[in-house]
């Protein structure tokens, strides 16, 4: 007991840094390795991601309760969740907040009465091209834009979706990557309480297919 005291004290300054560090990464800010697809192209396999956990709460460290509200979700954010129905944390967009009227037809979004704008548009560099051609689209809703992903031969069922209502204190996410994404469609509305922050950047990416050599021009890019 006496030497694991001293090893406490020789060591009371690394022990420190190591909480203030778990403590910010609980509630200030993290980040995240990107293992899926399912936001492709705009965050693609490999990224590593910035998340700000104070985008729309103060958390107590360690714990989803909230100290003080700052804002709730906007619809096109790129949101981290930790969701009880997948049972894992998911990195999703929000397409439908709380009121709105949600759809999809031939992946076309519709919300609250409105189909989204579309312009075709070419991403290079996602190695799914390889095996699963798609189509790359500029999906613009309220005047925020991001691209998209749809695949020419691997049509999912949920391209044809709802309408639905988001209820109060729920949201529906999708994927940008449309038909390779597990999310609203199959899970249904996420609660707000679950979202634990908006993802804001890519900070590096590792090609997992080049031996996870970085990839150029990703570092530092801003999430839209």
């Amino acid at each position: 007991m006496r030497r694991f005291k001293e090893f406490l004290l020789r060591n009371r300054g690394f022990f420190a840094f190591m909480f203030c560090m778990l403590v910010f990464r609980s509630a200030v800010a993290d980040w995240n390795v990107v293992p899926t697809g399912s936001m492709q192209p705009t965050i693609r396999i490999g990224d590593r991601i910035v998340v700000d956990k104070a985008a729309y709460d103060i958390r107590l460290p360690f714990t989803h309760v909230s100290l003080l509200h700052r804002a709730d979700p906007a619809r096109g954010d790129i949101v981290v969740l930790e969701s009880e129905k997948a049972g894992e944390r998911l990195v999703k967009r929000v397409v439908g907040v709380p009121g709105d009227v949600v759809a999809l037809r031939g992946n076309r979004l519709y919300v609250n009465g409105r189909f989204a704008d579309y312009r075709a548009m070419h991403v290079d560099g996602i190695a799914d091209d390889a095996w699963d051609p798609a189509v790359y689209v500029s999906e613009k809703v309220d005047g925020r834009s991001h691209a998209v992903r749809w695949s020419e031969y691997n049509a999912s069922a949920d391209r044809n979706f709802g309408p639905v209502t988001v209820p109060p204190g729920r949201y529906l996410m999708m994927g940008d990557n449309r038909d390779n994404s597990r999310d609203s469609r199959y899970y249904g509305f996420f609660p707000r309480d679950e979202i634990t922050g908006r993802a804001i950047r890519v900070a590096i990416s590792l090609d997992p297919d080049r031996h996870y050599l970085p990839r150029s021009g990703r570092y530092w890019t801003r999430l839209e």
